[in-house]
Formats: structure tokens, C-alpha cells, sequence
């Protein structure tokens, strides 16, 4: 018998169906959006602590700017 995966999410969401989830396992680090669960991504927890890394030094912010004009 499987484990029952424990799925984490920020308490910042409020019950919305838009956020993100996380979850530890002895394979890897889960991740998946609560509005889409079937769909999940797997990652290492040194990956995962480049990718927040990442973010906090704003490497992806150019991903929620707007297109600039053609």
C-alpha cells in the first residue's frame, strides 16, 4: 500500500483553487496547482531550492511583464 501523500499550500491562499501545492515524499518534492491536482510536477529539493532562489533574486520577473509592442 502506497503512502497517503500530505499536499501543503501557502496559508496566504484562502481557500482559492489557484494556488500552489506542495508536498514531500521519499522520491522528491511534489508540486501541482490545487485548480488543475492530476496534474503534478516532480522535483528534487536542491532543484526546487534554486528555482526559489531564483525568484527571490527576480530572475523571472520579465515572465509578468506585459509583451512590449511589435
Amino acid at each position: 500500500m502506497e503512502p497517503e501523500i500530505r499536499w501543503t499550500k501557502s496559508s496566504l491562499c484562502n481557500g482559492d483553487t489557484q494556488c500552489l501545492e506542495i508536498a514531500a515524499t521519499p522520491d522528491g518534492i511534489l508540486l501541482r496547482e490545487s485548480g488543475k491536482p492530476g496534474t503534478v510536477v516532480t522535483t528534487t529539493p536542491e532543484k526546487l531550492r534554486a528555482f526559489l532562489l531564483g525568484i527571490k533574486a527576480g530572475e523571472f520577473d520579465h515572465f509578468t511583464k506585459a509583451p512590449a509592442d511589435a
